[in-house]
């Protein structure tokens, strides 16, 4: 059916308004007395599965700080929290259409994303690096000619492999795989030669193996990004609860606690330590405070 400009604008303006009317995050909390919090099933260690089945993580916890705060800011002393596992695929489509509320894993904070969503202040600071067999004669991304390379679809990660195996003519077959667990096990299964993924989930998916003495993380970060809770954009009076909670727990003291209790103690569920100093570009931000994206 053809449809007359006339009607065409008129639908425009009730979708329009439609858009105007969706309840900001805070209210529409407020009134639903329900908030959604996404969490990744193997973003070891900022939002995972534990032995329990349930999410836990370094982004999980604050993300739980992030819910006490919503539960004052809007009165809501009964707030129920439901949770909801997201995908590199997923994850922004869900947050728009509001299935969830705040995603709480291992998403990187750059300017084509922020077209899309918002991010609060950054969290952790990460580059890619390629997960091997130990012993492979891979050590660096120029080993990787003629190779099978797995990263996850819909991650920066992918888009970094693609555009060096380009730019250098390094000739390599590039495999999606659907989430980080599935591009280890390619791996493992010798159906993939390296995975290439943040070299922190990288160790994070070694610690979390059945046997990870047989896997080894090598090469050099091929780019360093930032790491950040996800939001809805437009919504200044979420974002700002989001960033004085991070902000309260740099200040404090508490996010450091939370850094060594996550990337420098054992954790879930095999109690293996990570043994991840913080990053000096972390350190810098827990002064600086910036939700700078990477390019």
């Amino acid at each position: 059916m053809r449809l007359s400009p006339l009607t065409v604008l008129t639908l425009l303006g009730a979708c329009g308004a439609a858009l105007a009317q969706t309840p900001a995050t805070l209210d529409k909390i407020k009134a639903s007395g329900s908030m959604t919090v996404a969490y990744r099933e193997s973003s070891i260690p900022f939002s995972y599965l534990g032995g329990e089945g349930q999410p836990v993580g370094f982004g999980w916890e604050i993300c739980g700080k992030i819910v006490e705060q919503v539960r004052r800011a809007t009165g809501r002393a009964d707030l129920k929290v439901a949770t909801q596992a997201v995908t590199s695929q997923n994850r922004i489509p869900l947050l728009q259409n509001g299935t969830i509320d705040i995603e709480c894993g291992s998403t990187t904070n750059n300017s084509e994303r922020a077209k899309q969503v918002a991010f609060a202040t950054n969290y952790f600071y990460t580059g890619t690096r390629l997960l091997v067999r130990a012993g492979s004669p891979i050590k660096s991304t120029a080993d990787l000619k003629g190779r099978k390379v797995v990263s996850t679809t819909g991650t920066t990660n992918y888009q970094v492999l693609r555009k060096l195996n380009a730019e250098q003519n390094l000739g390599f077959e590039l495999i999606a795989a659907k989430d980080h667990a599935e591009s280890a096990l390619l791996v493992q299964q010798q159906r993939a030669d390296a995975f290439g993924m943040d070299d922190i989930l990288l160790y994070g998916l070694r610690a979390s193996a059945q046997n990870p003495a047989e896997l080894a993380v090598v090469g050099e970060a091929l780019q360093v990004e930032p790491y950040a809770i996800m939001l809805r954009r437009d919504d200044p009076a979420f974002k700002k609860l989001v960033d004085d909670t991070l902000a309260g727990l740099m200040k404090s003291g508490e996010f450091e606690a939370l850094y060594k209790k996550w990337f420098q103690s054992p954790i879930p569920p095999k109690g293996i330590n990570l043994n991840a100093p913080m990053s000096q570009e972390l350190q810098d931000n827990l002064k600086a405070l910036s939700d700078k994206p990477a390019l």
